[in-house]
């Protein structure tokens, strides 16, 4: 009985997370392009960590970003893993500043065993996000007027964003090694809106454009971990995972309209594509990790993906190669310590730097930023309370027009541990 209640509640809110994932509304004029911003991916003990992930492996947590890592679940045992996460960004120009907060859903993972050294994970997580809400006004005193378009607002607004959501299985072979796959589903819509209103309605033809992009389609992730124990509990992993290219069905439309005052309304142009594809290049993850079992564990990993090559209507050339690292550590000064609760808290700390994949104006985004977080250990079992907090800076030049955003996430998550299938003696 008590496992059916946790596969209910597994299902309310993998419902409710797939309703609510890609919602994201924390401003980014960079949403507008590509498929919009990518979010960062993992749970938050990693993301605490710099969001390294391709080497680590442990009994109690759910490193989707190599499914191979999923061959460490314990026997009987069932990992269930809820996130929120709350997001603030600060926007700067040469002339200008912003900012804008919202609290989301982050991730929803399950993993559990299938046999010893053999386990199962489903997810799903946020791929990207497609909001933003921009106004600029130019009047007769700014340095960009026309007198022969005269005075204007423009607004430029987009919503949406890509799910994802994986399932998958991993295996140890042999006493160091150990592979996994993950079938994955990205599925969601992107709507963007252009408009354009003039000073002098009564007598201009306003302009207004709407764009859609709504894709979908599987894709195939395979990872693999080699695993070297040392003395005295130090251990080495090494870790690579491959996310397979893919052409998702994808269906594209956008329609430009000019229109008066009086509901006369012209089309200008008008694009309609049921049957096309957005390609997304195959992304490859390097890692090593070093630690002592139940002491400290560091790791940094390598990840880079040919964006240059990818097809997304709407945006082409805005798309550019990425290579970044991931580096973090997690100390933990006494893990089964009877008399000191602080002592058996995980610290952890990490960092990243690297591109973004967008490109504007020939110039390529720089990205970079730095987390900490905490696992909180509940009381008599092996789950805990993850916390993390997150600085990302995205920035180019402003010579090129390009702003600054300083992105600030703070997320917190439950990692429930309990045992799958077994009947308790007592209660």
């Amino acid at each position: 009985m008590r496992n059916k209640h946790i596969i209910f509640i597994f299902i309310f809110l993998f419902t409710f997370a797939y309703t609510a994932s890609g919602q994201k509304q924390i401003d980014s004029p960079y949403s507008r392009f590509n498929i919009g911003a990518l979010q960062p991916a993992g749970s938050f003990r990693n993301l605490g960590m710099g969001g390294v992930g391709t080497a680590l492996k442990d009994n109690v947590s759910i490193y989707y970003s190599n499914p191979a890592s999923y061959s460490s679940l314990d026997t009987n045992s069932f990992i269930f893993d809820f996130g929120i996460d709350y997001g603030r960004n600060f926007i700067s120009g040469s002339s200008t500043k912003f900012s804008s907060d919202d609290i989301s859903f982050h991730h929803l993972i399950m993993g559990f065993p299938l046999a010893k050294h053999w386990g199962f994970a489903v997810g799903i997580s946020p791929m990207s996000s497609g909001y933003y809400n921009i106004t600029n006004s130019v009047t007769s005193a700014d340095a960009g007027y026309d007198p022969n378009i005269g005075e204007f607002i423009e607004y430029h607004m987009g919503s949406g964003g890509i799910n994802k959501i994986f399932l998958g299985s991993g295996i140890q072979i042999g006493k160091h090694f150990s592979v996994g796959a993950n079938l994955t589903y990205l599925s969601g819509k992107l709507t963007r809106t252009n408009q354009f209103i003039f000073a002098d309605f009564y007598n201009s033809f306003q302009n207004n454009s709407i764009e859609t992009l709504d894709l979908k389609g599987l894709g195939f992730d395979i990872g693999m971990q080699y695993t070297a124990s040392l003395k005295n509990n130090y251990f080495v992993n090494i870790g690579a995972s491959l996310s397979f290219q893919e052409n998702y069905s994808t269906k594209y439309n956008q329609l430009s309209l000019k229109y008066t005052a009086y509901n006369v309304s012209d089309t200008v142009t008008y694009t309609s594509d049921n049957n096309t594809k957005t390609f997304i290049p195959g992304t490859l993850s390097i890692g090593v990790a070093f630690g002592k079992k139940n002491k400290f564990t560091t790791g940094i990993d390598y990840i880079t993906t040919k964006w240059s090559a990818s097809k997304i209507p709407g945006s082409e050339g805005y798309a550019a190669d990425t290579k970044t690292f991931l580096f973090g550590g997690e100390f933990i000064p006494e893990k089964f310590s009877n008399y000191s609760y602080i002592s058996r808290i995980e610290y952890r700390v990490g960092g990243h730097i690297g591109n973004n994949y967008l490109i504007i104006n020939g110039q390529q985004i720089k990205e970079y930023g730095a987390s900490i977080g905490l696992g909180i250990p509940l009381p008599r079992t092996q789950s805990k309370a993850n916390i993390y907090l997150d600085f990302t800076r995205k920035s180019g030049s402003l010579a090129t027009t390009i702003h600054t955003e300083n992105y600030l996430t703070a997320g917190i998550s439950l990692n429930l541990y309990d045992y799958w299938f077994v009947k308790r003696k007592y209660d």
